[in-house]
């Protein structure tokens, strides 16, 4: 099996390596999971997937790496090639249908409660975006949806250079920011105007949203998270 990155672990020094995942590991996969969500305060920030969910994924409806030490798995990404449903989420950022397929989402990413402070999401989000640029056919957009508050998530979605482009109810009437980053964007400079809003004012989010504003960054100001919206100067 091809090993996609070798590294150490920042507060103990054990060796550790990332791999390709298949249905081999499913009940390693089920299991940190479970030790994820069982640590959870708030269990709604976390939407996790079923067995059927990561066999999907598993059997070439996607991606999914894992790093591992002393053989056991400590921390898995995914990558998901979704279903052309009414609840793709290109149709939340503006999509038509013809460019629907060319989307993938970047699904669940956990790390062993034992692992964190490693780096290992960020670690895992390189290696996994650097394996997409391997897969055919080759995608556009990568989106996903985190909910507000969930910190951790918000910043590892920032600092993958993935923007805000809706806030909306997803899976029932979960609020969820819709995240998404094009893989082969225009580099030219452009010129730009920003604002902020509070993460708990939804309704002043959504109307930035509604007239073409991205949230890029997120700032926390005296105990209060903040938003910032920047809108390319026409």
């Amino acid at each position: 099996m091809r090993v996609i990155h070798e590294g150490r672990l920042g507060t103990n020094n054990q060796s550790f390596n990332v791999l390709r995942l298949s249905m081999e590991h499913i009940e390693p996969i089920l299991e940190l999971q479970q030790s994820v969500i069982e640590v959870l305060e708030n269990k709604e920030i976390l939407q996790p997937l079923s067995y059927e969910e990561f066999q999907y994924i598993l059997e070439g409806k996607g991606l999914m790496i894992g790093a591992f030490t002393n053989k056991k798995l400590i921390a898995f990404r995914a990558l998901l090639v979704p279903p052309i449903d009414e609840e793709h989420l290109g149709w939340d950022i503006g999509l038509t249908e013809e460019e629907l397929p060319g989307v993938i989402y970047q699904e669940i990413s956990n790390v062993h409660p034992d692992y964190r402070g490693n780096g290992l999401q960020k670690l895992l989000a390189a290696c996994i975006m650097q394996e997409l640029d391997l897969l055919e056919p080759k995608y556009k957009y990568v989106c996903c949806t985190v909910a507000p508050f969930n910190i951790p998530s918000l910043k590892d979605k920032f600092a993958q250079g993935m923007e805000i482009a809706a806030l909306k109810e997803k899976y029932g009437s979960r609020l969820r920011y819709v995240f998404v980053k094009e893989l082969k964007k225009d580099s030219t400079e452009k010129e730009w105007t920003f604002t902020t809003r509070r993460m708990d004012d939804t309704a002043g989010q959504q109307e930035l949203l509604k007239q073409g504003w991205k949230g890029f960054r997120m700032e926390t100001h005296e105990g209060t998270q903040w938003v910032e919206f920047r809108r390319e100067v026409q």
